[in-house]
């Protein structure tokens, strides 16, 4: 197949160029600069110029495949609310270009959409449209979209990590090196469901291939790991101490994070597997919060 992959130069859209590559597919590769084109180019991909933004070069993307891959998302986490807002129109733009195709337009959310209720994990099965997470939009363009003729499926994601990157992590470690401390909120046993980045890039290989309409897949390696844990081990790796915060304390303590840091998202990937025959493989993400060198991501940051 010819994929057009937005976020193609990024943390999991770099991931799965080389994946799609090796099963024999093509690669059109969405890029808005100079250096993400030669990078796709190198990678032995084909460069689409375009942003988020563009939503003609989206279309035109989209209407030169046959199927969509979309990972891009704007993670300025202070605006999330917009950036939310910024890819339903996305959604919507490459759903256009493909309703009444048998093309696929594979999408991307959270998995914490598929909770329907605090304590339980989310599943494939629940589409829960009451979520106060504005990152719903996603998956409710999406659904506008498959009743429009697109055929839609998407994959749900929990924190994606390697050494380097992982996910709302990567920003709690920056705060935790501003703040002084690592903090979790109370009994710290709220638990947030992980996966490492190359398990989800042939996650994505494989829902594509698998050509199926309306489905909800979760990357989910482990269901859920103690905001404790996470924490103590940012606290070793930054050798600074780790505390206990009441959840008064948490909002000016945590700022936008907050009503992540609180949160119990444990998440489950038994139909997914069973689906797909997804077996992932990666090191854990306390295995890579462990061998993550600290000192380079004070220079990064």
């Amino acid at each position: 197949m010819r994929v057009f992959l937005t976020g193609a130069t990024g943390f999991i859209g770099s991931r799965i160029v080389p994946e799609l590559l090796a099963a024999g597919h093509q690669v059109l590769g969405l890029t808005r600069s100079d250096a993400g084109a030669r990078a796709l180019a190198a990678a032995g991909a084909e460069a689409h110029r375009g942003d988020l933004e563009d939503l003609d070069s989206l279309r035109d993307g989209a209407a030169r495949s046959d199927a969509v891959v979309h990972t891009a998302f704007d993670h300025d986490f202070s605006n999330f609310a917009a950036n939310c807002e910024k890819d339903k129109r996305v959604i919507e733009a490459l759903g256009g270009a493909l309703a009444g195709s048998d093309r696929l337009l594979l999408i991307t959310s959270g998995t914490g959409m598929g909770s329907a209720e605090s304590g339980q994990p989310a599943k494939e099965d629940v589409f829960n449209t009451q979520h106060p997470n504005p990152r719903i939009l996603s998956e409710l363009a999406g659904t506008a979209m498959s009743a429009a003729g697109a055929k839609v499926s998407v994959v749900r994601l929990p924190q994606v990590h390697d050494t380097v990157k992982q996910g709302l992590i990567t920003p709690l470690i920056a705060l935790t090196r501003a703040k002084g401390v690592s903090a979790y909120i109370g009994e710290g046993r709220n638990r947030w469901p992980a996966a490492h980045v190359l398990d989800v890039a042939r996650l994505y290989r494989l829902a594509l291939e698998k050509q199926e309409a309306g489905v909800r897949y979760n990357a989910v390696a482990e269901e859920g790991i103690p905001m404790r844990e996470i924490a103590e081990v940012i606290g070793a790796g930054l050798g600074m101490p780790t505390v206990s915060l009441s959840p008064d304390e948490a909002a000016s303590h945590f700022g936008w994070l907050a009503m992540f840091a609180g949160a119990d998202m444990l998440a489950c990937s038994q139909r997914t597997r069973e689906r797909l025959g997804w077996q992932p493989t990666g090191p854990g993400l306390i295995a890579d919060l462990e061998r993550m060198d600290y000192s380079q991501a004070a220079a990064a940051a």
